[in-house]
Parts: C-alpha cells; structure tokens; sequence
C-alpha cells in the first residue's frame, strides 16, 4: 500500500518517435526536496514480474525525499512502439531524455537505478557524459549481454517443445536466423537481430573496461543459500573497479529472483537490504548531502 504522505503522478513523456508511459512518484508536499531517481527496468516479460516490487522500492525512496522516475522504455510496456522495433540506441536516448526531464524539476543529485538488463543500460548511459548522476544502484545487473540473450532464446526453444510435441528446432537455429538479420519471436516477443547485436556487444571484458562507473555504485546481488554475495565473474569485475578506483558498496539479498517468479513475491530483506546498503545517502542530512 502506498504510503499516506507520498503521491502518484502517471503521464506520457513527449519524445522524438511518440511517448513513453511514466509513473512520478513524489514525496510527501512540503517535505524538502533530495534528488532525483530514475528507474530502468528489466528486458522483455521480467518488466511485468517486476514492476510490484520496483514500486514498492519506489514509494520507499519517495517516503524519504526522492522524486522517482519509473519509465517504460520504446516498445516495452506502455509506452509507444512495437518490441521488434526497439534499439537499445532508442533506449539510451530514452533515459537521457527522461534524466534531463527529471533535473529540470527537482533539486539534488540524480541516481540512476536499474534491474538486470536495466542495469547494464545504466552502466551504458553513465559512460557517456555529460549526465549529471551522482550514483548507480544497480539490482542483479546483468553483466555479460550474450549470456542475456543466450538465456532468452532458450525460452524460445523450450516453449517450441512444449507447443509441437516434444519437437523443436536445432540449437543455435535462433542464432542463425538474427546472424542472417531476420527477427526471431521469443515467448511472445519478436527480437529484432539490431537489438540482439547491440546486447551481444557487452561481454564481460567490454563491461570491465569501457563501463567502468566514474560515480560510487551501490549494488544488490541474490544469494543464493550459502553462495557468496556475488559468482565469480561478478567478483572479479567488481575487484577490478575497485582497482581502478570506483567506490563500491555490495550486499546480497535472500528473497529469490522475483523477476523470473510465476507468483508475485513481496521481497521484504531485498528493501531492507537497499536502504542499509545506500544508508550514506538515504539517510544523510539534508545539509549534508552531495551535489553529483
């Protein structure tokens, strides 16, 4: 339920090739004025199994002094354009548009918060200045793009057994079919080979070295059981920007990966964990709070 103090505001942002849906959350009238949130949502249907808890995270920020930006990016949710037509090019100007939206209204530093592929586009985005960010928070980032789209075409597969009988196509067919620059469906959703290709463009080694963020990342990881906060490759990435000189706040949450869940899943130690985690800014006084 919404807190008491906080309010809702949806409406379509104007942009060069229709509208894209938002939903402003805004803290409490009177309450002083924090900074800025935009938020960057996951790929494809992990948008709808992730959106109740994306506003719950939401109304948080909003309780404690933040303006939070949610927003439908080209061809996803409501906003305008067709899934096989969405670029990540799109994308990226997308959040630039609704970062310069967002500045233009509120006071403070601007964060940037993603989920999965959400937050490999703000990694992407806050490389290239000039944007103002103060910080990323990033929720499960997905950090190697082919692995992302690997992981999607096998849903591909598994829904063409399941709907021909146990028959389905050869592995790697999907693959071959957006090589040759022909759109592939996946589970409802028609992947044009543009947007495969410029997922595919961010490997581990090009995330490591062309993304490395120059504003201090806060970043949340499901862990699994007994499992380390963060899988192996995940540590020597972020061993490596530490090296390099960026902070880094890591912490791991125990709810499940609600974004792929079949039922909707509350999260609480995944909130809980978010505030504890970002404590340096959530919880900072406001006359001593940073500018970006």
């Amino acid at each position: 339920m919404m807190n008491a103090t906080t309010s809702l505001l949806p409406f379509f942002l104007p942009a060069s090739d229709g509208q894209r849906y938002c939903l402003l959350h805004l803290p409490a009238p009177g309450q002083a004025a924090r900074g800025g949130i935009i938020y960057i949502h996951p790929f494809a249907e992990e948008l709808n199994k992730s959106r109740h808890v994306a506003a719950m995270q939401a109304r948080a920020f909003a309780a404690l002094g933040y303006s939070v930006l949610q927003l439908d990016l080209y061809g996803c949710g409501d906003s305008s354009g067709d899934f096989g037509d969405a670029r990540w090019s799109i994308w990226r100007n997308d959040l630039h548009l609704a970062c310069a939206w967002l500045a233009r209204r509120v006071d403070g530093p601007l964060t940037l918060w993603g989920l999965r592929l959400g937050a490999l586009l703000a990694l992407d985005v806050a490389a290239h200045p000039p944007l103002p960010l103060a910080r990323l928070l990033l929720w499960q980032p997905e950090l190697d793009g082919p692995r992302v789209i690997d992981r999607f075409l096998r849903l591909r597969l598994a829904g063409r057994m399941l709907g021909n009988g146990g028959n389905t196509e050869a592995p790697g067919h999907a693959r071959e079919e957006l090589a040759a620059g022909r759109a592939v469906e996946v589970a409802g959703y028609l992947l044009a080979p543009e947007l495969a290709r410029a997922i595919d463009t961010f490997d581990a080694a090009t995330v490591a070295s062309a993304l490395r963020p120059s504003v201090p990342v806060y970043w949340l990881e499901y862990a699994h059981g007994d499992a380390p906060v963060l899988p192996a490759p995940a540590l020597k990435l972020a061993t490596r920007w530490r090296s390099e000189g960026t902070p880094l706040a890591i912490a791991g949450f125990g709810d499940g990966a609600f974004w792929s869940s079949a039922e909707l899943m509350a999260c609480p130690q995944l909130l809980e964990t978010t505030r504890h985690l970002c404590r340096d800014w959530l919880d900072q006084p406001e006359g001593e709070r940073d500018e970006g």
